[in-house]
């Protein structure tokens, strides 16, 4: 059995996420799909939850719901083909509302290349190629 990732974002509006994610690239689940959250779905092991804050907090227990926009709790990394697939998701993120930043890890793109990407709410992303052995 493979395992699936589901990682679980806030959002404070659905919709406007759900249309983001879904110019990214992530097909929307319109079966585990409800008025409160959004199931996308970028390949059979990798998901993204998108949450509206009510249903989001009621996971948390007694915590808050960071403010992505300024605290970080979480980076979720995951691997595309080739370094033009980082570039062309991180491109289509701010061409959508969202952002994209360069770390400088001083490995050669030839070895590994990643871009840091914002969605709507501040939540991070990293696509990141690496050579594999």
């Amino acid at each position: 059995m493979s395992t699936i990732v589901f990682t679980n974002f806030p959002v404070k509006d659905l919709s406007a996420s759900t249309e983001f994610y879904e110019k990214l690239g992530f097909k929307k689940d319109e079966s585990m799909s409800t008025e409160t959250a959004s199931t996308m779905i970028w390949d059979d092991t990798f998901w993204i939850m998108i949450l509206k804050h009510e249903l989001y907090q009621l996971f948390l227990k007694n915590k808050k719901i960071a403010d992505a926009q300024t605290v970080s709790g979480v980076l979720t990394s995951f691997t595309v083909e080739n370094p033009a697939a980082v570039r062309k998701f991180a491109e289509l993120a701010k061409a959508n509302g969202g952002d994209y930043f360069s770390v400088d890890m001083d490995i050669p793109e030839e070895e590994m290349f990643s871009l840091e990407v914002v969605d709507l709410d501040g939540n991070q992303l990293e696509p990141v190629w690496m050579r594999m052995p």
